[in-house]
């Protein structure tokens, strides 16, 4: 693990190898990443990030939902 990841070091099963196992789409990834790392990294912005992320996820879904209705 790079020095970058460190922040991950703490965790029990990194952010990556609990979406690879649960099939997630790289949306659902990048939400639980930043949701995970956000106090001991990004703070507020990882926050903020993964508000940003659910927003897309929500507009996507809702166009997909749209275009089969």
């Amino acid at each position: 693990m790079s020095e970058l990841d460190a922040h991950y070091t703490k965790l029990k099963i990194q952010p990556i190898d609990f979406s690879m196992a649960n099939n997630l789409d790289a949306m659902q990834h990048t939400i639980i990443k930043y949701v995970v790392r956000f106090r001991d990294k990004g703070g507020m912005r990882d926050l903020l990030a993964a508000r940003h992320t659910i927003d897309l996820l929500i507009a996507h879904e809702g166009k997909k939902n749209d275009d089969t209705n």
